[in-house]
């Protein structure tokens, strides 16, 4: 009986050329093969080609840095590079094979959407590698978690699951996200929490973040917003005053928005409310201490209690300091008294005085200066309607500028005065409501109706009997009757003509009638002898004729004359 030899490798590779076309069609493909050999970091494996291939260890290692469990007779699967290189070696790589498997997977993945397992184990420009059981991905930083990382360590080397956004095989191309997973748990998580939770109920949480405007408290799964103003009672100008990151506070559920699942928090609702019978704590007229806890341009708010705040309307900080703003007169955290002066509960507002809770200077003014006396003081202010004096305890009075001169009034009259002169003054009146002291400057001078009838007073271009009391080179010193004002007639208001111009035609006591023509700085009227003459002139030529009648200017004079010694 004929023996039968077994084939040889060149028989072999005859018959993978009739099964597969030819060893070139090798190329390119993943094939099984039989691990022959181990040569110091090299496995030796043999697919079946003319010459066996040489593989590095480490690509069989389970992960990197993990020693390969690889042993002569086992098989497994390679990639085929080149059939033969310069050696005459095949080119084989279990990384291509792992990859090309891979990638073969996340395709069919990557078409169901659903989730795969990878691990980040490099950094590169703008992100993280991602190696997907082979595959290399890209992971971008903003792609790594709900809210920035600053430090990704702690989540490399951890299998975990990522998306795939978007697959390129052609170009070896892979964008994966883990927020993506993240955000999907997360809206799965909240949805069923957010059932379990109702309105009012009282839960722990942890703070996560604080802004300005409040805190985001995580209650297992889902963030709530925990608003400065639901912090406390109390005024809170930050929430870093009272909780800290990583604190575990007790809350209670104001608001649940199952819409857009945001949810309300508050802590001072499970407090007392200090606002509770405020009424009977507080009455009207209680006199009480305080903190200055916020000072505005209308006034100051000042804490009775925490929880409890009151204004101080500017208006009601200061008996004296008016139209000044509010921080002249108090700073904030300072101590004061304050009176209580309205208190609505429902609305939760407390009218409060400062003022009140101090001695009214008005009042200790009025007692050392009643109406009728006089004081001195400072020239603080001209307004349009009058002059503000400075007076004693702190205290300011009111010339009305019909109260400055007689016979002068307005711009005039302020005019008479200026800023920083101290002057005299009679107290006319005081009003302790509104605050007000009333002045009167023309009351103590010589003709007023503190010395003289009404009759008497003098106003601009009245005609009055003066006598004189002096004769000057200047003028004439006069007096308006027996006792009214003196004043002054310079020596060219004595006459229309040079010659009437001379003082020595005139005498002590002599007696004549003179035109009030104004008022000097002093409030002193002025008198003219020739404005009386040219304003009879002007009326008689009005009355009796006029230049083309036919009387000459002497008979009309005279008859004007005339008719005023006749009413005499």
């Amino acid at each position: 009986m004929a023996s039968t030899a077994a084939p040889s490798r060149d028989d072999f590779a005859a018959m993978l050329d009739d099964m597969f076309g030819g060893a070139d069609s090798f190329e390119g493909r993943v094939v099984l093969g039989t691990v022959t050999g181990i040569e110091n970091d090299l496995a030796v494996i043999d697919v079946g080609l003319k010459s066996e291939g040489r593989v590095p260890l480490r690509e069989f290692a389970p992960a990197p840095g993990q020693k390969a469990e690889l042993k002569i007779g086992d098989e497994v699967e390679v990639y085929v590079d080149r059939v033969e290189n310069m050696h005459g070696e095949a080119m084989l790589s279990r990384d291509r094979a792992r990859r090309e498997a891979a990638w073969d997977k996340l395709e069919v993945e990557f078409a169901k959407t659903a989730r795969v397992e990878g691990t980040i184990f490099g950094r590169v420009k703008g992100g993280f590698t991602v190696d997907l059981s082979g595959a290399v991905a890209f992971l971008p930083g903003s792609q790594v978690d709900i809210r920035p990382v600053r430090d990704v360590t702690p989540l490399m080397d951890i299998p975990q699951p990522f998306q795939i956004l978007k697959m390129d095989r052609k170009r070896g191309n892979i964008v994966v996200s883990r927020r993506a997973v993240l955000e999907e748990t997360r809206a799965e998580q909240r949805s069923g929490l957010i059932q379990s939770l109702a309105e009012g109920q009282i839960i722990e949480g942890v703070v996560k973040n604080i802004t300005d405007y409040g805190a985001f408290v995580d209650l297992g799964g889902i963030d709530g917003l925990l608003h400065v103003t639901d912090l406390s009672y109390k005024r809170v100008q930050h929430p870093s005053e009272m909780i800290n990151i990583g604190d575990t506070v007790k809350v209670q559920i104001i608001r649940i928005n199952k819409d857009t699942q945001r949810i309300s928090l508050g802590m001072k609702q499970l407090e007392s409310d200090p606002w509770d019978g405020a009424g009977v704590k507080y009455p009207v007229g209680a006199k009480l201490s305080g903190r200055v806890t916020n000072i505005t341009e209308y006034g100051a708010f000042v804490e009775l209690e925490p929880g409890i705040e009151g204004l101080v309307h500017v208006s009601e900080m200061s008996w004296t300091k008016k139209n000044v703003h509010p921080g002249k007169i108090v700073s904030t955290s300072q101590e004061v008294d304050v009176v209580v002066l309205e208190v609505d509960a429902e609305k939760r507002r407390i009218s409060l005085g400062l003022k009140q809770a101090q001695a009214n200077p008005l009042e200790a003014f009025a007692a050392a200066h009643p109406v009728g006396s006089t004081v001195e003081g400072e020239v603080k202010n001209a307004t349009e309607f009058g002059l503000f004096i400075g007076l004693d305890n702190d205290v300011d009075g009111m010339v009305h500028m019909s109260d400055i001169a007689w016979g002068v009034s307005g711009e005039d009259a302020l005019n008479l005065h200026r800023k920083g002169e101290t002057v005299q003054a009679v107290v006319l009146d005081i009003d302790s409501e509104k605050e007000r002291i009333s002045l009167g400057m023309k009351q103590l001078e010589r003709g007023g109706p503190v010395s003289a009838g009404a009759g008497d007073r003098l106003g601009k271009n009245q005609v009055v009997t003066v006598t004189v009391l002096e004769v000057r080179d200047a003028g004439l010193e006069v007096q308006q009757g027996d006792d009214g004002a003196t004043g002054f007639i310079k020596r060219t208001d004595l006459g229309r003509d040079r010659d009437e111009q001379r003082p020595e035609r005139f005498q002590v006591g002599q007696k004549f009638d003179a035109m009030v023509t104004g008022f000097d700085r002093s409030k002193k009227p002025t008198f003219s002898i020739k404005a009386m003459q040219i304003s009879e002139e002007k009326q008689a030529v009005a009355q009796y004729g006029s230049s083309d009648s036919g009387a000459s200017l002497g008979d009309i004079l005279g008859e004007a004359l005339k008719a005023r010694d006749s009413k005499k």
